[in-house]
């Protein structure tokens, strides 16, 4: 593939709800937790989503336990899943041919919500005893 450069595809924006949380490889934890604990605790919302592909998923799992940790009663469903990803690759050398590679990619979406989720889906878990949550401050992580 050296011989080759990928071609940025424009990106088909699809809207993001005010309490969706998209988790990337390069964003910081401490800036995703701030904001899901703002939104259930200040901006009164009942339900937060974060979701993530490929390498985020493991980092969004991680979040998604820390914040249940500091809000007492959060029920928690997960969905996975893939979706295809499409790369153009356009030659840098006369005579190739342009290139389509097609990744498989997992995505996660962890939902939390104040009020019981649908108990009978796989994903499903209940909120953790409350003597395990000790309650947010904002000072508290640093990576």
């Amino acid at each position: 593939m050296d011989r080759y450069q990928r071609v940025e595809k424009p990106k088909a924006e699809t809207p993001i709800n005010e309490n969706e949380i998209r988790i990337t490889t390069q964003g910081r934890m401490r800036n995703y937790i701030t904001y899901a604990t703002t939104l259930l605790q200040e901006k009164g919302s009942n339900e937060i989503s974060l979701k993530a592909m490929g390498r985020a998923i493991n980092k969004t799992v991680m979040i998604a336990e820390l914040i249940k940790r500091r809000i007492v009663g959060l029920h928690q469903n997960t969905a996975i899943g893939s979706t295809d990803i499409t790369d153009m690759w356009e030659p840098l050398e006369e005579g190739l041919l342009p290139l389509e590679t097609t990744r498989h990619v997992s995505v996660i979406t962890v939902t939390l919500s104040k009020k019981e989720l649908d108990t009978s889906s796989t994903g499903y878990q209940p909120p953790i005893p409350a003597d395990q949550v000790k309650p947010w401050v904002e000072n508290d992580y640093h990576g």
